[in-house]
């Protein structure tokens, strides 16, 4: 059964339509799971944006120590942080304009669910990008 945080519907919208991934927690470390979702997205015709305080090049995108720095649009914010620190990134996701949170596997807070939605955004959690991709793209 799915949950009302991952919305097919929703799912759907944020493949189709976000293009510009700002990817919080995402360095130059292939032994992280970002390191290789990124690249899934990536091949996909997405722009990635690496999120990280150390603002390492991944894959041959510059990376923003945080969202803020970023000096274009982001469409969709994919937080890799551990669910007690993933909240401030859905509320700095509203701050940036941004059309869409996704928290990755594991990563549930049903309150910042709650404000990116009230704020206008779509938001999905404990679902991983790379995985939905085959199911709804």
């Amino acid at each position: 059964m799915m949950t009302s945080w991952a919305e097919p519907d929703d799912i759907r919208w944020i493949l189709d339509t976000c293009q510009t991934w700002a990817i919080v927690g995402l360095a130059d470390n292939p032994r992280r799971a970002a390191h290789g979702v990124a690249r899934f997205l990536q091949q996909r015709g997405k722009r990635i944006v690496p999120v990280h305080p150390s603002a390492e090049t991944v894959w041959g995108e510059p990376g923003y120590a945080t969202l803020a720095d970023i000096p274009f649009a982001v469409d969709c914010v994919d937080v890799f942080r551990r669910a007690g620190e993933a909240g401030q990134f859905a509320d700095q996701a509203v701050d940036i304009n941004a059309k869409a949170v996704w928290f990755q596997l594991d990563v549930v807070d049903a309150d910042a669910f709650e404000r990116a939605t009230k704020a206008g955004l779509r938001m999905v959690m404990d679902r991983c990008p790379a995985i939905e991709w085959p199911r709804y793209a």
